[in-house]
C-alpha cells in the first residue's frame, strides 16, 4: 500500500484558490492514501466566530466535491481537515474522501488554544473507517498529545492514523514514533507551513510532515517550511502483528482494571 501526505501553505480564506492549488499538486500522485493538513482550505487564524461560519462547510460542500473529483482521478483516499458548520455550530473537522465521496467525518476532540472560544467541542467520538485494503482512524492536529487518542483508534482496529494538522509548538513530530510503538499502526501527519499574521502576534506553522511505522522508524519527514508531497510504500502486515514478542500481545496483555483513566 502507498500512503503519503501533502504539505502546503494555504491562503486564509481563499477557498477555491487553496482547492485548486491542492488538486494542481495531487495531479500525478499515485497513492492509495494521502492526508492534507487540518482546515486546509480555509486557513486556521479566524477572528471571530461569524468570520469562521462564513467559510464553514457542510461535508456535502465545496471542499468534499472537489477532494472527491481528486480521489476519483487518482483512484485514491484523501484524509483532509475543513470547519463543518451544523446550523449555527462549527466543528474543527476531518473528512475521509474517496473516489465515490466522503466516507467518514470526525470532529476535533481536543480543542487547541483560540480554537475553544469559536469551535464546538468535538462529538463524533473517534472514528476508523475502511480505505481500500486499510482501516484508517482519523486524528486532528493537537488530539495527538493525548495517548488515548491514538490508542482508542488503534483499539478501534485502525491500521493508520490519518492525522491532519495545522501544529505550531515544537513536540508532536518526534512524539509520533511513541505513539506508533505503543499501538503498533502507521501514521501519518501532514502539518501546513508558512505563517497567519491575522490575531495578535500571528502563528509560525512548523511543517515537518511526518510519516511513521509501527515500529517508531520515520519513513519521510518533510522540511520545516515549503510544499511537499510525499509518498511510501507500506506493509500493512506490520500494523496487524501486536505481538512485540512471543509471549505479549500489546492489547490482549492490558489491565484495564489497573489503570486510573477517569
Amino acid at each position: 500500500m502507498r500512503i503519503g501526505y501533502l504539505q502546503f501553505t494555504p491562503v486564509f480564506g481563499e477557498v477555491a484558490r487553496n482547492l485548486e492549488r491542492v488538486t494542481l499538486l495531487l495531479e500525478d500522485a499515485d497513492a492509495d492514501l494521502l492526508v492534507l493538513p487540518e482546515l486546509f482550505a480555509s486557513g486556521y487564524q479566524f477572528r471571530s466566530r461569524d468570520e469562521l461560519l462564513g467559510l464553514a462547510e457542510s461535508p456535502q460542500g465545496p471542499t468534499a466535491e472537489a477532494l472527491t473529483r481528486a480521489a476519483a482521478r487518482g483512484g485514491f483516499h484523501l484524509a483532509a481537515g475543513f470547519p463543518e458548520r451544523n446550523g449555527d455550530r462549527a466543528y474543527n473537522s476531518a473528512m475521509l474522501v474517496g473516489p465515490d465521496g466522503v466516507v467518514g467525518v470526525y470532529r476535533k476532540t481536543h480543542l487547541f488554544d483560540a480554537e475553544t472560544e469559536i469551535f464546538e467541542p468535538g462529538d463524533s467520538g473517534f472514528q476508523v473507517f475502511d480505505a481500500g485494503e486499510a482501516r484508517v482512524g482519523l486524528m486532528v492536529c493537537w488530539d495527538w498529545i493525548y495517548p488515548e487518542s491514538a490508542r482508542t483508534l488503534a483499539l478501534m482496529g485502525a491500521d493508520i492514523i490519518a492525522h491532519t494538522a495545522n501544529l505550531v509548538l515544537p513536540w508532536c513530530q518526534s512524539c509520533m514514533p511513541t505513539r506508533c510503538i505503543e499501538n503498533r499502526v502507521f501514521a501519518v501527519t501532514a502539518n501546513r507551513c508558512g505563517e497567519e499574521l491575522r490575531v495578535g502576534q500571528g502563528l509560525r506553522f512548523t511543517g515537518q510532515s511526518v510519516i511513521v511505522s509501527p515500529r517508531g522508524e520515520t519513513l519521510a519527514r518533510g522540511p520545516e517550511q515549503g510544499e511537499e508531497l510525499r509518498i511510501v510504500e507500506i506493509d500493512l502486515a506490520l500494523a496487524r502483528d501486536k505481538q512485540p514478542t512471543t509471549r505479549n500481545h500489546l492489547f490482549e496483555d492490558r489491565r484495564p482494571g489497573m489503570y486510573r483513566l477517569g
